[in-house]
């Protein structure tokens, strides 16, 4: 395990103590700072995380707020995608130089202090090289911020580099609301919750749809009674470096 990584952990285990058996799930709601309805997803129950768009109209209102409700944030960089779609500010794209990208994280990031990680909006070209991962995690382990892979292509390189670099890092394991009828919301919901049945833990992605907040007022509350908790992302994060170092007999253990 890459030694930045190994005393990042030792640090976080003295606070944090870990039911291992617990059933874990992270939902994060990405897509946030456009519209001022964004702002009624912080109404949700539970421990949400929410992912914001770097210099969106209502991305510094929606931040004040969260803080005060003690929701933890990322921020959702846009990273150029295979398909050309419009990215909006502070994007990231194969053309940029080193200093540019890193300025244009770095503008983004001071914009939104509040933010424990980041993760990518679209992506799937820039999360294939290795190269602009590797100048972005640069950024992140300066500012010691976590990276959370939206897995938008099966070739992302992203979590290489973030190892590569002793950043902390996950992926996500479920869109939940790429289809937004309830059939397809509540299959989704079903496979996120296998997985966290399965492996101790999932992550779920979704958006600010009224469909998607309309389905989860519903669903969330349900979760503690079927044995899951609901936890931020970071927490899934330390869990993740917890159980490997323990598997790779490193001796570390929550206390």
């Amino acid at each position: 395990m890459n030694a930045s990584i190994t005393t990042w952990l030792l640090l976080v285990t003295c606070f944090v103590s870990f039911d291992v058996k617990a059933k874990q799930i992270a939902i994060v709601i990405d897509d946030i700072g456009y519209h001022q309805r964004d702002l009624e997803f912080l109404t949700l129950p539970g421990q949400l995380s929410y992912s914001i768009l770097p210099h969106t109209p209502y991305s510094q209102a929606f931040a004040s707020l969260a803080s005060q409700s003690n929701k933890e944030l990322l921020l959702h960089v846009p990273m150029q995608a295979l398909n050309g779609k419009k990215l909006g500010p502070g994007a990231l794209t194969l053309s940029m130089s080193k200093e540019q990208l890193q300025q244009t994280l770095g503008t983004a990031l001071a914009s939104l202090p509040q933010v424990k990680g980041v993760n990518n909006h679209m992506g799937s070209a820039l999360t294939q090289h290795s190269q602009a991962m590797k100048w972005t995690m640069e950024v992140l382990k300066k500012r010691h911020l976590y990276f959370l892979d939206s897995r938008t292509t099966d070739l992302s390189q992203a979590q290489n580099a973030a190892n590569f670099l002793g950043v902390a890092n996950i992926s996500r394991q479920v869109f939940l609301d790429n289809i937004i009828t309830p059939e397809q919301l509540q299959l989704r919901f079903d496979e996120l919750k296998q997985q966290a049945t399965d492996h101790n833990f999932a992550i779920a992605i979704a958006h600010p749809y009224p469909e998607t907040i309309d389905f989860l007022r519903e669903a969330l509350p349900q979760l503690i009674d079927q044995g899951f908790e609901l936890v931020p992302v970071s927490q899934l994060v330390e869990r993740k470096y917890i159980q490997l170092a323990q598997a790779e007999g490193k001796g570390v253990s929550a206390r």
